[in-house]
């Protein structure tokens, strides 16, 4: 008797139905192109009556394996792969604007979305008004003639949570589409298509790869917008995810639940204890000050602090054993940015100036080592780091 019960993410993530030749884990299709035995086969495909794999950069199997795993993690209908988080950003805003065309963005968006809106999407006459995300009527106001409204949640550097409910109803009543940015929850702490989100982006480089060895990028949405996307934007853009690299994501894909949940734990248990310290004045956690209308159902590993002048920023980053120093997040390894090597960067377009971010705030990514040796590493960074 089949089982109707809705299975678990981490079922959804541990189980496949049987590859060929018995194989556990989906073949690596290595291959560029795909022949057909006989002229009505191919014929057949290009009439859109097969589903016969046709050339890597538009269809390849194992990455079509992957594609069909993530699009039911995210409760979506389908998902599109791509080389890069930014391709699938870039992609998915493509797919939704004209020329001429507005776009509403939160504030804090990453820096490279942030750049991609202000410098490369001007050149076709593609107007951004940047909003601050925790002001509704702000956003309400924005929205009149947009095409596009761009969300992160939490955005980045400040962690702020946006009441994504909220924003797909103003968006879908001003006939706006809606992307977000799930990178920082990831699937198995947010669903935003579920909140009437319309398209779902992700740096699949972060939690969903875990192993900081792959770039790459993913789009969830309906058929309809992914459709979109495979036949008038990603075949000429060319920014295909290979075989090699959807293989690896399938098995990052294993251990995401089981991970998330000890980057959860261990995030919130540094959040507290830091925000108790008293060389520090803030600490930029969704977790510490909860929504009641919070569409999160855990935290991740990446948050912020922000630190006293007493505290020599360069002195603390070098006397840290276990962090890193590096401009990614979502693996294994626990990683530090301070704000200040952002804000002094000479670019055109800096969204850490722009908005505002503090010189004394770091970013902290937590990974998967010891919580306790974590903190002790904290500890005394801070205080070797403390002037007199």
């Amino acid at each position: 008797m089949p089982n109707d019960k809705p299975v678990s993410q981490q079922t959804l993530l541990s189980h496949d139905l049987r590859h060929e030749k018995g194989a556990v884990t989906p073949p690596i299709y290595q291959s560029s192109l795909f022949t057909f035995s006989d002229y009505d086969s191919m014929i057949a495909r290009f009439r859109g009556e097969s589903d016969q794999p046709l050339y890597s950069r538009v269809d390849n199997p194992t990455v079509r394996a992957l594609q069909e795993k993530v699009a039911a993690l995210e409760g979506g209908e389908a998902c599109l792969a791509f080389g890069s988080g930014m391709a699938a950003i870039s992609n998915a805003i493509l797919s939704v604007l004209q020329p001429g065309a507005k776009v509403v963005c939160v504030n804090h968006v990453y820096p490279d979305t942030y750049r991609f809106l202000r410098g490369f999407c001007q050149r076709f006459g593609i107007t951004t008004e940047f909003v601050d995300g925790d002001d509704e009527e702000a956003i309400r106001a924005a929205l009149p003639g947009a095409s596009l409204l761009y969300l992160e949640s939490p955005v980045s550097w400040v962690m702020s949570e946006l009441n994504l409910n909220k924003l797909a109803t103003l968006a879908r009543d001003a006939g706006a589409v809606t992307i977000i940015d799930n990178s920082w929850a990831s699937p198995i702490f947010q669903q935003p298509l579920l909140c009437g989100i319309d398209i779902v982006v992700h740096s699949a480089s972060k939690y969903i790869s875990g192993h900081s060895d792959v770039v790459a990028g993913l789009v969830i949405a309906s058929q309809q917008h992914i459709g979109n996307i495979a036949r008038h934007i990603s075949p000429f853009l060319g920014g295909k995810l290979s075989a090699h690299e959807a293989s690896l994501l399938m098995r990052g894909l294993r251990t995401l639940p089981l991970r998330m949940k000890q980057h959860h734990q261990s995030g919130m248990e540094l959040a507290q204890k830091l925000r108790a310290h008293p060389q520090i004045t803030a600490v930029c956690h969704p977790g510490l000050a909860p929504k009641s209308w919070s569409s999160l159902r855990g935290y991740s590993g990446l948050f912020a602090f922000e630190v006293t002048e007493q505290i020599d920023i360069p002195a603390f980053c070098n006397a840290l054993q276990y962090f890193h120093m590096g401009v990614s997040w979502g693996g294994f390894e626990s990683l530090v940015m301070p704000a200040i090597s952002v804000i002094n960067q000479a670019s055109e377009f800096n969204s850490a100036v722009d908005f505002g971010v503090s010189p004394r705030l770091i970013r902290i990514s937590i990974g998967l080592e010891e919580t306790e040796d974590l903190w002790n590493d904290l500890q005394q960074a801070l205080a070797t780091a403390t002037r007199a």
